[in-house]
């Protein structure tokens, strides 16, 4: 049965994985000079508040490149059995605290502009908002650098992601989205690997529980789509999601967080 909102502090969580700590040494990531045209950039909102995406964030020139250079990092695959509490999550990952290359997501592929909103015309009303929609005044990305590849059979299964308390570029900072960048698809022979989300019924004026879970909400799938970004918003209002197994080929993503000052 899947973790509700009640027992997400014990059930259904993100955690790391034991034997898997962090590399120390960063890799040389390759250079971000084959990302699109930044001014192309749109957020798309799938969920108002939710989920948003960036479509052709990456070239899959870019894409292809880091498949490549990441199928050469030192992949731990996580245990199919995980301890009590934690979500079932089996696939192959590589995990690296690196601020430099966390920074280079951040500025060089035009996120921070589109993150922001950075133009001459917006007001503080308009900035305030903005700050408002993503927890807090944004700082950059999470030094935190996963890679997850999932390969045919393999799946995370339903889970909310936690909002972390770190520092990001020196300044005291939570967690309030989750970024995942896809870099394969039906595209490169990736068949599944959908990432599903879960609405919540909020409860209306004299429904009762079983009331709501009579006419539950329908389920927002994303499938992966190469160069594709998406954010979701976690911690306290995570939405129940899952990655669907994949049938055929390969799913890799980056994933890191969205951070804002505290």
């Amino acid at each position: 049965m899947p973790p509700t909102r009640q027992d997400r502090v014990s059930k259904g969580k993100t955690q790391g994985i034991k034997g898997s700590l962090p590399e120390t040494t960063c890799p040389q990531w390759p250079a971000l000079s084959l990302t699109n045209p930044k001014h192309a950039l749109q957020l798309r909102t799938v969920r108002d508040g939710q989920i948003v995406t960036i479509s052709d964030f990456w070239s899959q020139a870019l894409c292809k490149q880091y498949v490549k250079f990441l199928a050469q990092l030192p992949l731990i695959t996580t245990p199919g059995k995980p301890k009590k509490g934690d979500a079932v999550r089996v696939n192959d990952r590589y995990q690296i605290e690196d601020a430099i290359f966390a920074d280079r997501l951040w500025k060089e592929t035009g996120l921070k502009d589109l993150i922001l909103n950075r133009d001459e015309s917006t007001s503080n009303h308009e900035n305030s908002a903005n700050s408002s929609h993503w927890g807090g005044e944004v700082l950059g990305l999470s030094p935190n650098i996963r890679v997850y590849r999932y390969q045919k059979g393999q799946y995370f299964d339903q889970h909310y992601d936690d909002s972390n308390t770190i520092t990001c570029q020196g300044i005291p900072a939570r967690t309030t989205w989750t970024l995942l960048l896809y870099l394969t698809s039906a595209n490169e022979g990736c068949v599944g690997g959908e990432t599903v989300f879960y609405p919540e019924r909020n409860p209306g004026k004299g429904q009762t529980k079983s009331q709501m879970e009579v006419l539950p909400l329908d389920p927002i799938a994303v499938p992966p789509k190469t160069g594709m970004a998406l954010l979701h918003k976690h911690g306290k209002d995570c939405m129940l999601h899952e990655g669907k197994e994949v049938l055929e080929g390969e799913k890799w993503v980056i994933r890191s967080d969205l951070c804002v000052k505290r």
